[in-house]
């Protein structure tokens, strides 16, 4: 006869709380989302095909973020794929409830209108439901004891946090108009300009947010070609599927990608530099 697993009630306390607190930062993280009339749109307009591609990029993209940070304390691989599933529900489920209490989603509205503008905003709660531990439980002193795995990330886990950080960023801008018009207006010197900033201010802001590549401050070029340069690739890359997905790009010369592409850039590459504020 197999035993019975023993019921800890202080571990399972721990859990409610720890999923509470996903709820909260699935809120934070995407309420700028949530009331954007551009994300909307998308969720009814999309064509399916993005919105799929978009979820299923974006699991991996959770399953790391489980992985280096997570919203419980239970660690390993089992827990880590339990974190992504909850935080993926825990996004639906804000999603849901927000977006019909602003009376967004209507309850007679088209299946596939309801269903496309909940879960193209599932992700970025999912992101924050993941990140809720780290931002929102002071838990610095929780990864210190060993319960997270953020701060032993190897080089390419620190790409990694760049790329969730790039991300985090470009999502809350490439949906809108603006982003349209800015790269309309920009003229060739105003795009070499950005670039150039982009690559400073990520470079600067590197060494003071906790990443492996600090230690390198005393050697900057080792520095810009280690980190600096492979993190603006990173966020130009998330830039162009960004904008992909959400159809930006569709009619656009090689020229006008590469523009709109180079200002939405500027933040994401923010983001990528600032990622360990966030992780």
């Amino acid at each position: 006869m197999t035993a019975a697993v023993p019921f800890d009630l202080r571990k399972e306390r721990a859990y409610v709380r720890d999923l509470a607190r996903a709820f909260a930062g699935a809120l934070v993280f995407n309420i700028p989302l949530l009331m954007t009339m551009e994300m909307w749109e998308q969720g009814v307009a999309m064509e399916r095909w993005r919105l799929l591609t978009f979820i299923l990029a974006g699991l991996p993209l959770l399953y790391g973020l489980a992985y280096y940070a997570g919203f419980s304390k239970r660690r390993g691989f089992r827990n880590d794929i339990l974190d992504t599933a909850v935080a993926l529900a825990v996004g639906f489920v804000t999603a849901s409830v927000l977006l019909i209490l602003f009376g967004v989603v209507q309850w007679n509205a088209p299946p596939h209108e309801a269903i496309g503008m909940v879960a193209l905003q599932a992700v970025p709660g999912a992101m924050g439901a993941l990140l809720a531990r780290r931002q929102l439980s002071g838990a610095s002193s929780e990864s210190s004891g060993g319960d997270t795995d953020e701060d032993a990330a190897s080089y390419f886990g620190e790409l990694f946090l760049m790329a969730a950080g790039a991300l985090f960023f470009a999502l809350n801008i490439a949906p809108t108009e603006e982003i349209i018009l800015i790269a309309y207006k920009a003229t060739a010197l105003h795009v070499l300009a950005l670039i150039a900033l982009s690559l400073l201010l990520l470079h600067l802001i590197v060494f003071n947010a906790g990443f492996a590549g600090q230690e390198e401050a005393d050697r900057p070029l080792h520095a810009f070609f280690h980190f600096t340069l492979p993190g603006y690739a990173i966020a130009l890359g998330i830039s162009l599927f960004a904008l992909y997905i959400f159809g930006r790009t569709d009619g656009l010369s090689v020229q006008g990608v590469a523009q709109i592409a180079i200002v939405l850039g500027f933040p994401a590459a923010i983001g990528a530099a600032a990622a360990r504020l966030l992780v």
